[in-house]
């Protein structure tokens, strides 16, 4: 199904029935991630999963956008479907907009409970070795941009980037890199003590993008929130070990 929010076709799929939840997906992914969570979800639950702009089939927006676009963005998606409360559940990039929507006066809607899976927000401390790579970076995207190299070089710049940059920066157009760097940089643990909504974190121990320490950061910081540890799992770790995230959510969500 499409609808269109902010000028955007929103592509998006309904299930279930009950109170609604909202499944927010992780950057460079797309609502189908959720599949078989959603099935499980709707049991008990009105579940909609959408892409984010730029993701999957909802197309990408005129310019990069930071961490208050996609907050108005989600704001006003959710708001098109007439709700009064809702629950979030936000993996990665997900998990910023949550954490944002938790945290936002004026909604026109509730947030009654919220799960961060495997959560962006907490930027974490850059080694040495990181400042230097980004100096390198700038520095090679300078010399390599100039127009008489360029000339001389027209692809030289791209497999610059493909080398230098992450897997997710290297695989995005440019308007969705520029929006990779803003949210990236965006550092949302000031926000994590106003989360009033009870809170659940669920965690792969193997996590290599948002690692552990995050969620442990999390849990200390969202006043009476959880953190559920799923060993052996990483960034995805609702695909990882499906079974154990599912008995969670469920008992979470209070699905008989």
């Amino acid at each position: 199904m499409e609808k269109t929010v902010d000028g955007l076709a929103v592509h998006f799929e309904v299930r279930g029935a009950g109170p609604y939840v909202f499944l927010l997906h992780g950057w460079g992914s797309t609502s189908a991630v959720f599949a078989q969570l959603a099935d499980v979800v709707a049991a008990a639950y009105t579940v909609v999963t959408f892409d984010f702009p730029g993701c999957g089939s909802t197309p990408e927006p005129s310019q990069a956008w930071g961490m208050d676009d996609y907050t108005r963005f989600t704001t006003d998606f959710i708001a098109s479907f007439d709700v009064d409360h809702v629950i979030l559940l936000g993996h990665s990039h997900g998990g910023r907009v949550a954490i944002r929507l938790a945290t936002e006066p004026g909604l026109p809607f509730e947030v009654d409970k919220v799960i961060l899976v495997d959560s962006a927000g907490v930027v974490p401390t850059r080694s040495l070795a990181y400042h230097a790579r980004v100096r390198a970076y700038k520095v090679g995207k300078t010399m390599l941009g100039w127009r008489p190299v360029a000339a001389l070089a027209p692809d030289a710049l791209e497999g610059f980037r493909s080398r230098m940059g992450s897997a997710d920066y290297a695989a995005a157009s440019p308007v969705m890199r520029q929006s990779l760097v803003k949210v990236v940089n965006t550092d949302l643990t000031g926000l994590l003590p106003s989360i009033k909504a009870p809170t659940l974190l669920i965690w792969g121990d193997a996590d290599t993008a948002t690692p552990l320490a995050d969620g442990q950061a999390m849990e200390k910081a969202i006043p009476g929130s959880g953190l559920a540890v799923l060993n052996g799992a990483g960034h995805y770790c609702f695909l990882d070990q499906p079974r154990a995230f599912h008995l969670i959510i469920k008992s979470f969500l209070k699905i008989g």
